[in-house]
């Protein structure tokens, strides 16, 4: 587990994502999730390699429901990245690391 990747709650996601004063990733997922699990890695290998440009985050759809709601989320894993509070890009599904790592440069450079 990385030390990197930041674990939101409905209480912290409007500080931590939608007031960030840089681009946020959120992998909304569950314990029981198999793809949400094998994600994990990828993850933390991303939060690693990227935290000094993007916030990496995670958030446990079941133990928080109001904000994967508000979001629409209904499947899961589902990444969402954030701008300036906005949803600007967002994958479903377990996908490879080098998909999410494009999707990552994408939204860096638009910042």
């Amino acid at each position: 587990m990385s030390q990197k990747v930041v674990y939101l709650s409905d209480d912290t996601f409007e500080n931590e994502v939608l007031k960030s004063d840089k681009p946020v990733m959120v992998d909304f997922w569950a314990s029981w999730c198999g793809p949400c699990l094998a994600l994990t890695p990828i993850i933390d290998e991303l939060a690693e390699e990227y935290s000094d440009k993007i916030k990496i985050c995670k958030l446990n759809v079941d133990e928080n429901q109001k904000t994967a709601m508000e979001y629409g989320i209904k499947g899961i894993p589902t990444i969402l990245f954030f701008k300036d509070g906005k949803v600007v890009e967002q994958s479903v599904g377990l996908v490879p690391k080098d998909y999410l790592e494009n999707l990552i440069k994408k939204v860096i450079e638009e910042a």
